[in-house]
Parts: structure tokens; sequence; C-alpha cells
């Protein structure tokens, strides 16, 4: 029968981080209709309003595909000129993006500069974490319902040419099964 005395005990804090993990994570400036997307293709019912940052943590919604296969969405709340600065909840958005096997890029169709938007959005992803370069990627221009064929005709002459583009609207299904074609075909795609 031995007892060893006990020895003085140690505290500390510690900070755990959440990542959220998904196969496509939709990244956007406030409002380029992320929440509306991931409503329209899965059963998920995020808040949808009329003005910026009305999603302030992730949606997750499972989006069916062919043959009863399907795949993980998640609305990354919206991302700002700055974010990788921590400007607005610039890190607490972008640490999620990391998480996610390829990303949808949304700007919408009555953006002033679409490149430029995509730009940004591009930047501050790669000054955050370089790594989020190497992730397979598209473009989606949202709100296509918005404009007629000559005004998207013009569009597209002005738009990122190393990154698939497809014009889409969650309010009448425009394009929207192409859309999930184009996400499973670069998440199926060996690296």
């Amino acid at each position: 029968m031995y007892a060893q005395p006990g020895e003085p005990g140690r505290e500390e804090w510690k900070i755990l981080e959440l990542k959220l993990l998904a196969d496509v994570g939709l990244v956007g400036f406030p409002n380029a209709g992320k929440s509306t997307l991931l409503a329209a293709l899965s059963a998920a019912r995020p808040e949808i309003a009329d003005y910026p940052f009305t999603t302030l943590v992730p949606n997750l919604g499972m989006v069916s595909y062919y043959n009863d296969r399907s795949f993980v969405m998640a609305d990354i709340p919206g991302i700002i000129e700055g974010a990788h600065k921590g400007k607005g909840l610039g890190h607490r958005f972008l640490r999620h993006i990391e998480r996610n096997a390829a990303l949808l890029f949304l700007v919408p169709a009555d953006a002033e500069n679409i490149r430029r938007q995509y730009e940004i959005l591009l930047a501050e992803c790669a000054a955050y974490n370089r790594e989020l370069l190497q992730k397979r990627r598209l473009l989606a221009i949202t709100k296509a319902d918005l404009i007629d064929d000559e005004l998207e005709s013009l569009l597209r002459q002005d738009l990122p040419t190393d990154v698939e583009t497809i014009f889409i609207s969650a309010a009448t299904n425009q394009n929207l099964q192409r859309l999930k074609d184009s996400l499973w075909r670069i998440m199926s795609a060996p690296f």
C-alpha cells in the first residue's frame, strides 16, 4: 500500500476554433445571393433579407444530385474588402473557407464590375491564406434574371478567363442544374 503525494495542478485557458467542413463553400460580398442559392439548391432555410450581413453564421445545406449522390454546400457570411486584415468580421468568416473542397464565387449580374469583384474576393482569400488559391473554384454570376441576352453577351466579354463562369438565377432556377453538374465535376476530378 503506497500512495504518492499529488503535485500542484496547472490551470490554462485554451481557445478552440471551429472550422466548418463542406464540399462547396459559397464566397461573395454581402447580398450576392449566397443564402438564396443555398435555399434553392437544398432544404436549408437560411435567413434571406435585402440588407447586408443577413448571414452572421455559416449555414449548411445538403444538395441532391443524380443517382442518390449529394454534396454539402456552406453559405459563408459575406466578405468585404480588407477582410483578411480583420475588417468587418473578416477572420471569423474567412476561416470557414479553408475547410471546403471547392469554392463557388458569387458575383451579382448587376455589379458595377464583375471581374473586379471576383479579383477582390480572390485577393482577400489569398491574403488570408495562400493555400486557398489551390482550391478548385467556379464563378457564378447571380441574379441573371435581371439581365437580357444582349447584356449577358456584353458582360461575358469582360469576365475572368482563368475560371469557369456560369450565369444563374436562384429565383427562376436558371442554369442551376448546369451549376450542380459543374460543381460535381470539379469536386470529382483528381488533383
